[in-house]
């Protein structure tokens, strides 16, 4: 039985924030600020996002985004698991909770962007069947982005 919780919460919730900050903490350890992607609250497009938080025992422990690009594409942002909290399946279940949210809506493939700091990210979304994209958007010009995507087969 699953020790853990995914819920779907709104853009201003507390425990997102918080675990946002812990993620920013985290890459800001890897690379430049410069060089960090960051999710602009206060832009109102952060409204048509959808935010998941994982609670394990009542306390917050990952999160995760999709940020529309099209009617067919979502971006994958802001995938974070606790570090004292992971090789514990939570990834893979809010990856999967996120990918069938993004089903519901039509959604036939996702997109992301990692860093090469992040070997863990990256083994764990190619294992999960993202494949080396182009870089995409914002990241297009950014020699420092790996682009990953993944086609979404159709729910049963």
């Amino acid at each position: 039985m699953s020790r853990f919780t995914i819920l779907k919460i709104e853009s201003d919730h507390a425990d997102l924030h918080d675990l946002i900050r812990r993620l920013d903490e985290d890459l800001l350890e890897r690379y430049p600020a410069d060089q960090i992607y960051l999710v602009d609250f206060s832009n109102p497009k952060v409204k048509n996002m959808i935010f998941a938080v994982v609670y394990m025992d009542g306390k917050p422990v990952a999160c995760g985004g999709l940020r529309p690009i099209d009617t067919e594409e979502m971006e994958l942002k802001r995938f974070y698991v606790d570090s004292s909290y992971r090789r514990q399946g939570i990834a893979v279940s809010l990856l999967s909770f996120l990918e069938e949210e993004a089903r519901k809506r039509g959604v036939v493939r996702i997109n992301l962007e990692t860093g090469a700091a992040q070997p863990e990210a990256i083994a764990f979304y190619t294992k999960q069947g993202y494949e080396p994209i182009e870089r995409f958007g914002e990241y297009e010009h950014d020699e420092n982005s790996l682009c990953y995507g993944k086609k979404l087969s159709l729910s049963l």
